[in-house]
């Protein structure tokens, strides 16, 4: 079972729109769920899509009201996202930053009481798009044990970097967890009834584990030992107390649902603009990848270029649990979503 990208876009947008979400908030996250598929990380797409519904039926993602800036200088502002959709709040937060680093060099703004939103990278993308630096600092609820502990504590606290380029040819970015995998490749695992591969997550006991659901209910492993730990411990602190957001064990809502969400997100723009200068920073960007290619170097982004060219050429791939779940979703709408896929 597969589904075309233009159909992914329009399948969500009008599950969505049947559920009371309006237009132009349901075009973003439909936007952003499929931008996910496209690069590869079907955890953070269509799959996680029936967690989003859930949660609007749970009421822990508001479809009314609007998100609110609480606080505002000229390079930083804070954002209360009212526990609207996290895929809106953030590309709206993003928008801003965007404008307060074109103003003055760096624009950053926190997040807080907003929800889960796929993948970073498409808002560090915004950035880059617009001839500028995009980072992206979130945490999520508890999936990792401190360095040397049982109980997980951290999330697997997601950092993107995008960085601007004038080849076509190049898209320069890195969207990873400082866990060794995401939560969502145990979530995925658990849906298609797969084990996980050794190495990537301990059970609740910290005996390492395949069960994908030992493995959730126990903890995930830093990337590269300690150095992955200590990244996602601050993270930990950059998108929480900082933001005004949970940190530590009191972070709920990224991957259940019927929580509010507590989560951070941290946004930060820089212009080279006002720096070295945009054209003069490409320029040695482009000239650095070209460096990297002469020696058979791969650059951070191109596995999402190939899953991009690979999903237009062939369409998104579609276990059969998760056409249940979608079926069983749009039937509650009595939609019938069968002309979306193809075999």
């Amino acid at each position: 079972m597969k589904i075309s990208i233009e159909n992914e876009t329009k399948l969500i947008e009008e599950i969505l729109e049947a559920y009371g979400v309006v237009h132009k908030e349901a075009s973003i996250v439909a936007d952003v769920i499929t931008d996910g598929d496209l690069k590869g990380f079907s955890t953070h797409g269509l799959g996680r899509f029936p967690q989003y519904i859930k949660s609007i039926e749970a009421g822990t993602i508001k479809i009314e009201g609007d998100y609110e800036i609480e606080k505002e200088s000229a390079s930083s502002a804070m954002i209360n996202g009212n526990h609207k959709f996290g895929h809106y709040v953030t590309v709206k937060a993003m928008d801003l930053a965007v404008k307060k680093a074109s103003e003055t060099g760096i624009g950053i703004v926190g997040i807080h009481d907003s929800n889960h939103y796929g993948i970073a990278g498409y808002y560090s993308d915004l950035a880059s798009l617009q001839d500028m630096i995009g980072i992206v600092i979130s945490n999520t609820e508890p999936a990792m044990a401190p360095f040397g502990g049982k109980k997980a504590l951290l999330g697997t606290n997601p950092i993107t970097i995008s960085i601007p380029t004038d080849d076509i040819h190049n898209y320069i970015c890195v969207d990873m967890a400082t866990s060794i995998t995401a939560r969502g490749k145990l979530l995925e695992a658990k849906r298609k009834n797969e084990e996980i591969p050794e190495g990537l997550a301990l059970d609740k006991d910290g005996n390492p584990t395949t069960d994908p659901q030992a493995g959730l209910e126990g903890s995930i492993l830093p990337f590269g030992g300690f150095k992955g730990y200590a990244l996602a411990f601050m993270f930990e602190l950059l998108a929480g107390p900082l933001v005004s957001a949970a940190c530590g064990d009191k972070v709920e809502g990224t991957a259940t649902p019927d929580v509010m969400c507590t989560k951070g997100d941290l946004l930060i723009v820089i212009d080279p603009e006002h720096f070295a200068g945009s054209m003069q920073f490409k320029f040695y960007v482009d000239q650095f990848v070209r460096e990297i290619r002469e020696e058979n170097g791969v650059i951070p982004g191109d596995r999402e270029i190939a899953m991009i060219n690979e999903h237009h050429a062939n369409g998104i791939p579609v276990d059969e649990v998760l056409y249940e779940q979608l079926t069983e979703i749009a039937n509650k709408k009595e939609l019938d979503i069968t002309a979306y896929f193809e075999e």
